[in-house]
């Protein structure tokens, strides 16, 4: 369990927006708040278990999709996936990677089992990624229940399929386009190559908004309120790739550490620092709605001395239910929107 204050769910209370509220200031505290919110949430811990499936996703997802790629004889887009995990991964961690590549041209097996088998394991850790995700959102958020096991798992389902299809179709576009580049080495090509990446930067922002929509179990704000946290995480992501990226590049010394386990310990450090970075974005959101709805502690005492060691005994059903009277306590507070009225 963790201690984070619950958000209340402001969705149609007037007011400010939250560009608003952050050019009021206290943009550094929103920072520190959330920062510790995730700390309460033991967000650092079910970041650990979010990079593992990250991990389990993203290499088998990887060998499929050159799989199909090699049974169609589809050479360009083949391409833009090794280019493109070049590109965000960093250092040895592209060594991975270009090893699942060949497992999914077939060079060292059959294309057919490793597009089977790829895409079979890649689901599963998908599906199974973003049921973590949910968990994570909704302790950042201070609710301490998920949905029902059948309908979380359904919806994270139904968000590792469509996930799926739309970078599948942006692979497309991208090996269309690098092909595209090839025969037009102009002016128009060096356009394209520059536009690309403030382009593919509004697709990722566009999906952090929508998962960060419809992760969490509660009614979420408009786009506009998480946006600011989806920002916040691509930020934290290119950081995080490029220090990674910098670190493994100039230590000599992780190589001979690890020896030809590099590669599979850069992976781990990189997935750990993504999921990490989307729960940061995660608890901004959290904690800006929060704000808005004047509830700005991050953390709950009512949880915290129900987790002392020495507090007093409840019943399993007292424990259970312990959320409703901190709940209606906090709604009986009046809003920020309603103490400046």
């Amino acid at each position: 369990m963790s201690t984070a204050q619950n958000v209340p769910e402001t969705v149609g209370i007037p007011g400010p927006g939250p560009l608003t509220l952050l050019r009021g200031g206290g943009r550094r505290r929103l920072l520190s708040d959330s920062m510790a919110r995730l700390r309460f949430a033991d967000g650092f811990s079910h970041s650990r278990a979010m990079a593992f499936q990250v991990v389990l996703t993203i290499v088998p997802a990887s060998i499929a999709i050159v799989a199909l790629a090699s049974a169609l004889e589809w050479e360009s887009l083949s391409g833009s996936v090794l280019r493109i995990m070049e590109n965000v991964s960093p250092g040895a961690t592209s060594d991975v990677f270009r090893e699942a590549f060949e497992q999914g041209l077939g060079r060292t097996g059959s294309a057919a089992t490793a597009l089977l088998a790829g895409t079979i394991a890649a689901l599963i850790a998908g599906t199974t990624a973003f049921g973590q995700l949910e968990r994570t959102a909704n302790r950042i958020y201070g609710t301490e229940t998920d949905r029902p096991t059948r309908q979380k798992y359904r919806l994270a389902a139904l968000m590792c399929l469509a996930t799926s299809a739309v970078v599948l179709l942006g692979l497309i576009g991208v090996g269309e386009l690098d092909d595209w580049r090839r025969r037009n080495d102009g002016d128009w090509g060096t356009l394209t190559r520059i536009a690309s990446w403030p382009v593919g930067g509004i697709f990722i922002l566009i999906a952090f908004v929508a998962i960060f929509s419809i992760c969490p179990r509660r009614r979420q704000p408009g786009p506009r309120w998480v946006a600011v946290g989806a920002a916040v995480s691509m930020l934290c992501f290119a950081v995080v790739t490029v220090a990674l990226g910098l670190y493994l590049d100039a230590s000599g010394s992780f190589g001979d550490t690890y020896g030809p386990l590099a590669g599979l310990m850069g992976v781990l450090l990189w997935s750990y620092g993504i999921s990490v970075s989307v729960f940061i974005g995660v608890a901004v959101s959290a904690q800006l709605e929060a704000v808005r709805a004047g509830v700005a502690g991050p953390r709950d005492e009512v949880k915290v001395e129900l987790g002392e060691p020495d507090a007093s005994v409840v019943s399993y059903g007292a424990a259970l239910s312990y959320v409703e009277p901190a709940q209606e306590a906090r709604q009986a507070q009046p809003t920020l929107m309603e103490a400046e009225r």
